[in-house]
């Protein structure tokens, strides 16, 4: 049972694309989409993995802000 296993792993090593070359077509691909579809589909991720985390979406969500300092 381990020899499928091993080969199956060593294709998935021989077959794997440059990641930076998929994150970048990934990334334009998101960008040449409207506004109101890329935030429908955030809301959309965003319900699906508080469901899955805590079985129900919050009703309110705990506001967080982060800052970048760029003196550094």
């Amino acid at each position: 049972m381990q020899e499928p296993m091993k080969k199956r792993k060593m294709a998935m090593v021989a077959n794997q694309v440059k990641i930076e070359g998929e994150d970048l077509l990934d990334i334009q691909l998101w960008l040449d989409r409207p506004a109101s579809e890329r935030i429908a589909e955030v809301t959309r991720l965003r319900r699906a993995y508080y469901s899955w985390l805590l079985g129900t979406y919050p009703k309110y969500m705990e506001k967080t802000v982060n800052q970048r300092n760029h003196d550094v």
